[in-house]
């Protein structure tokens, strides 16, 4: 398997108080440096950074296995313990899907427990999990 590597990736947020109360409180991300209009964040292991913005992002969807996916979106793969975790925490802290968690394409190629969520600026967040991490990249 080839080395993994960690992504950069800077989004627009209109309001770092809720982006810190968001990444930093509901999804666990411890947070780095930051400025008066930057947060960096550790997101399982990449580096995410909330730039304050007024900037709106469109919103499209497009149907995958039955659900209206949000794009653009991002997300991170995670082992099926730590995304049921992530659920389980999101489910309790009674948290807004877009997309519900639950299990896509169950009992095919690349099977995968996913959900969809906002965060407070709407981007979209995917998080998901594939029944075998082997196959994350198979047809």
């Amino acid at each position: 398997m080839p080395e993994l590597h960690r992504f950069h990736l800077a989004m627009p947020v209109h309001d770092l108080a809720a982006a810190r109360s968001f990444y930093g409180e509901l999804l666990g991300c411890p947070e780095g440096r930051a400025s008066d209009h930057w947060v960096d964040f550790d997101l399982f292991g990449h580096q995410f950074v909330a730039h304050l913005s007024e900037t709106a992002t469109e919103r499209i969807t497009n149907d995958v296995d039955g659900d209206s996916v949000p794009v653009p979106h991002f997300g991170v793969l995670l082992s099926p313990e730590a995304w049921h975790a992530l659920a389980d925490r999101l489910v309790a802290a009674g948290t807004e899907f877009v997309i519900e968690p639950h299990t896509r394409f169950a009992g095919e190629v690349g099977e995968q427990s996913t959900m969809f969520l906002l965060d407070p600026s709407g981007n979209a967040l995917e998080f998901k999990a594939f029944a075998d991490d082997s196959l994350v990249f198979s047809s």
